[in-house]
């Protein structure tokens, strides 16, 4: 443990209950002092106009009220008023998800049935990062319909504002250290297993690659390993990227470029969180998780241009760039999860600029080695409204990761196809399983709907749609 602050939970509170009305003893709500909400499809807003008095359309007219999606407006009704909100037939995020902290305190409720969708929005609105301050307001309260799952949705808001407090916590306070505290706090809740392998500890597990990119640091390089549920059910395996903070290392990255580094653990923060929502949902799977955690630093013992590694699957690595060190950590840990032969592996990285080039900030980079998997995700992300977008697996840039001295490079020399190497660069490692990879952002650069600016769970919902959807073996 280094001498940094004493780790601690980063989830400071449960966000649901900060967002949603929770009485189970009250499941009708009809005593409550509530706000109601009048959704209105923008394609009936003549219809709905039609039902209103005088009154109410003058209302209307001086707040431009259009039923344009997430748009609201205030209209008297009876002794009080009422909140009418524009939506469409998607029913996503743009629905609610600017409605938890931008209304007044209070609570809220629908007059017709909702996506869980747009429900789960108006809680990813209304998330705030309160570690080091106060609040300045308390979100307005959502009472979730019955005709919802509550629990559900629940479970997802807490496990991305879990996910989003790891990511926007910084370095100072989320060494690898704290970051295999959170997992252990984790574990010790859902009654998983636990190991930690830290230090020079991880050179007798033959996993060079780790120990290099941590070696530096005050706060030693880990290996975190979680374990849960039933070795009967279909085998899960989560692997996150977890440098706590990238100087670049002896490569070293511009003050710009280092600027946002906390959030370069944001692949373990989202694995994380994801493991969070599957135990919590007590999914069938016997789930594993994997978190390779280093701060790449700067100190006479950092690794170096040119150094060859040793790695868990026996390959050695020439280090082109100590920029490119995200993917030494997940070589070894994905070598380790091939190991147990699962039905499934999922890494998530911030791995490369490349991959940002791409598809942008809002988008995550899908690399996958079974077509149909590739498939299926990409459907399920549209329909959770968690884009991923299917990137080529390049046989023919293999060559640009060949090394004259070792097994293969860290990083090619070539700017071109970046985040296609670096996903080929994994596949080495990868045998005889189903992997998928997601290069990913963290990080929302401006607010939307549901997505606050500040660290984010990139595909977490996408990959848990399709978990909930498998069959369960042992039933």
């Amino acid at each position: 443990m280094s001498e940094n602050s004493s780790p601690e939970p980063a989830l400071q509170f449960n966000l649901s209950e900060q967002a949603y009305y929770l009485d189970d003893a009250n499941p009708d709500r009809a005593d409550l002092d509530t706000i109601l909400i009048k959704l209105v499809l923008q394609d009936d807003l003549d219809q709905f106009q039609a039902t209103l008095d005088e009154k109410q359309l003058q209302w209307l007219a001086k707040q431009s009220f259009t039923a344009k999606v997430g748009q609201f407006a205030w209209l008297p009704h009876g002794q009080s008023q009422c909140l009418v909100v524009g939506t469409d037939a998607q029913e996503d995020f743009r629905t609610l998800g600017n409605l938890a902290l931008t209304l007044p305190e209070g609570t809220y409720r629908l007059d017709s049935n909702i996506s869980d969708q747009a429900v789960i929005g108006w809680g990813l609105g209304a998330y705030q990062f309160l570690r080091y301050r106060s609040a300045k307001r308390m979100p307005a309260q959502l009472i979730i319909p019955n005709t919802n799952d509550t629990n559900r949705i629940c479970n997802v808001v807490d496990s991305m504002a879990l996910s989003r407090d790891l990511v926007n916590t910084p370095a100072a306070d989320m060494a690898p250290s704290h970051l295999a505290a959170e997992v252990q706090a984790l574990a010790e809740k859902f009654a998983a297993s636990f190991n930690l392998v830290s230090g020079d500890e991880l050179l007798d597990m033959q996993c060079g690659a780790i120990h290099a990119v941590g070696r530096a640091a005050e706060d030693p390089p880990c290996l975190v390993d979680l374990e849960w549920g039933e070795q009967s059910n279909p085998s899960i395996v989560l692997v996150g990227k977890g440098v706590t903070f990238d100087s670049g290392g002896l490569d070293l990255k511009p003050a710009s470029g280092m600027r946002l580094m906390k959030k370069d653990m944001g692949g373990a923060a989202t694995a994380i969180g994801l493991a969070h929502l599957i135990m919590a949902q007590q999914l069938p799977v016997h789930l594993r998780l994997l978190v390779p955690a280093a701060e790449n630093a700067v100190a006479g013992n950092a690794f170096r241009p040119g150094d060859i590694l040793q790695t868990r699957k026996g390959l050695t690595v020439e280090i082109d760039n100590t920029d490119a060190e995200g993917r030494l950590l997940l070589c070894d840990a994905l070598a380790l999860a091939c190991e147990e032969k699962p039905d499934y592996i999922f890494d998530f990285a911030t791995l490369t600029g490349s991959a940002r080039s791409a598809v942008g900030t809002e988008i995550a980079a899908m690399f996958c080695n079974d077509d149909d998997l590739a498939a299926t995700l990409g459907h399920l992300s549209k329909t959770c409204a968690d884009p991923v977008w299917h990137m080529p697996l390049h046989s023919g840039y293999e060559h640009m990761i060949d090394s004259k001295i070792a097994d293969m490079v860290n990083s090619a020399a070539s700017p071109y196809a970046g985040s296609v190497t670096a996903a080929l660069y994994l596949q080495r490692f990868v045998e005889d399983c189903i992997w998928t990879h997601f290069d990913i952002m963290a990080f929302n650069t401006r607010n939307r709907p549901g997505h606050p600016e500040g660290g984010e769970a990139m595909a977490l919902r996408t990959v848990f749609t399709f978990l909930e959807q498998l069959p369960n073996e042992s039933a």
